[in-house]
């Protein structure tokens, strides 16, 4: 079994393994359960297809299913529209495996000045694999300051997992960590033979803990809008409502914004924040305790 197979294989028992036969809305059945979740012939019921069919699939040997077939199997282990993205793209042909390298990925000029026109709030570019391409000044204030990193570090996800400022830093931290794994379990799907994400999920097996338990339960996830909260040594809490957007003409790139309520404690903090560390501004000393 190859390891697209092998990633549609384990999606799909987890997926199943979920969802109990009541919550499927299948009648009571006697017969002693070794695993949780429906069984192979439970889910193939729902999915009306034949139980050997639905096994060819989990074992990645039925080639090309319709998308009839596809869209059923997404009713029946239930899936939302992360996961079923996901699936498509898992049962999709894999395309073919570029030779050579890659190429880097460049910010235009209008969104970079785009981003310093955003200067009341943090903003930042996200490209492949979470990689940060470009970020205004409170980005790097409120995060982390990716442009003084050698560009290969510049990456969001990296942030998360092996920056140990961010366990504390960053607000629900297990949380945000797990959501981030899924997000590039998403993009693992859809880009199989990207040699450099494979090579970052690698290191994160290897040096974050809990990253493994987090890859191997197969969730996924787009995320597109939601709540962070940072603690800052300057200002404390901050609290935003982020949104995230394609960028036009470029749907390898993500634009995100951290929104703050006006008048808020926040919007207060980032205003004193922005002044602080404007160029050419020094920062407050630390008053002795």
């Amino acid at each position: 079994m190859d390891d697209r197979s092998t990633e549609l294989a384990g999606f799909l028992r987890s997926r199943r393994a979920r969802i109990t036969p009541e919550q499927a809305g299948l009648p009571p059945d006697p017969r002693p359960r070794r695993v949780p979740g429906l069984r192979r012939d439970e889910a193939a019921r729902l999915a009306s297809v034949s139980t050997e069919y639905y096994t060819r699939l989990e074992q990645g040997r039925a080639q090309n299913p319709s998308a009839e077939v596809v869209e059923a199997l997404a009713r029946a282990l239930q899936l939302d529209a992360s996961e079923r993205e996901h699936l498509t793209d898992l049962l999709a042909r894999p395309p073919v495996a570029r030779r050579g390298p890659v190429a880097a990925q460049r910010v235009r000029p209008g969104l970079h000045l785009m981003l310093q026109t955003l200067d009341h709030v943090p903003a930042f570019i996200l490209g492949q694999r979470t990689d940060v391409l470009a970020s205004n000044r409170l980005a790097r204030e409120v995060l982390t300051d990716f442009e003084s990193m050698p560009a290969p570090r510049r990456n969001l996800a990296r942030y998360y997992f092996l920056d140990p400022a961010a366990r504390s830093a960053v607000g629900d931290w297990e949380c945000i960590a797990a959501e981030t794994a899924a997000i590039l379990r998403l993009e693992a799907g859809r880009r199989p033979h990207d040699r450099l994400l494979a090579d970052l999920v690698g290191e994160f097996v290897v040096t974050c803990p809990e990253f493994s338990g987090w890859w191997n339960d197969h969730r996924v996830l787009r995320r597109t809008h939601g709540a962070k909260t940072y603690h800052h040594a300057l200002v404390g809490e901050l609290e935003f409502s982020y949104e995230s957007f394609q960028v036009p003409g470029d749907q390898e790139q993500t634009l995100c914004v951290y929104n703050v309520e006006p008048a808020s404690a926040t919007a207060e903090a980032l205003r004193l924040l922005g002044g602080w560390t404007a160029p050419g501004i020094e920062m407050p000393a630390e008053t002795p305790g």
